[in-house]
């Protein structure tokens, strides 16, 4: 006997619009009163642990135009490899780091720019390490889900050839588009939604 189907159906998806910095960044468009400081904008306290560094780039469309409009969203943990989860079982994270941050491409340059630490190493759930990474979510005008990729380092060679993420992009060639460029304290990690450059994104 057919039984009925009575929950509810899953919302369809649809694009942010041009509207996404209305709810998730306001003070950033000059709509003050919204919240005190836009949600995410600082990661670190001053008595943080670790190294820091900027995380900056662009997000460029599948014409090479910097998309000026965008929003990411960045998640890590914290220079000991610890994230601020309770189910973190290896310790506590630092409280003076957040581990997670918001920004909103620049207007005019369409260039994002993140003040954080370059985190530690991760395990795995087989328990092998993963290289310290970034983990960032793109959303902006015409893209219905929100992208997710990584921004590894180029200043872990060793651990980048052992990660276990990395290890599963098949096309070795497109590993080299989630690599950060270091530059003293600068990590450059520019994004390509299309073309010979795309940046590979993960479907988690």
């Amino acid at each position: 006997m057919p039984q009925a189907l009575d929950t509810p159906k899953e919302t369809p998806s649809q694009t942010a619009g041009p509207f996404v910095h209305i709810g998730l960044m306001p003070n950033f468009i000059g709509l003050a009163g919204v919240y005190a400081s836009d949600l995410g904008g600082t990661m670190l306290g001053k008595a943080a642990k670790g190294e820091r560094i900027t995380l900056t780039g662009r997000v460029f469309d599948g014409t090479g135009e910097p998309i000026r409009d965008c929003v990411l969203e960045i998640w890590q943990a914290d220079a000991a490899g610890l994230y601020p989860s309770p189910s973190e079982t290896r310790g506590s994270a630092d409280p003076h780091f957040t581990g997670w941050g918001r920004a909103a491409a620049d207007a005019q340059t369409g260039q994002y720019r993140f003040e954080t630490i370059k985190p530690g190493a991760v395990p795995s759930p087989d328990g092998r390490m993963q290289a310290p990474h970034i983990s960032i979510w793109i959303i902006a005008r015409g893209i219905n889900l929100g992208l997710h990729t990584r921004a590894y380092f180029s200043d872990e060679p060793e651990a980048n050839a052992a990660d276990p993420v990395l290890g599963r992009v098949e096309h070795k060639s497109r590993v080299k588009s989630l690599i950060g460029q270091r530059d003293g304290n600068v990590v450059t990690f520019d994004i390509y939604l299309q073309g010979p450059n795309e940046t590979v994104f993960f479907d988690i």
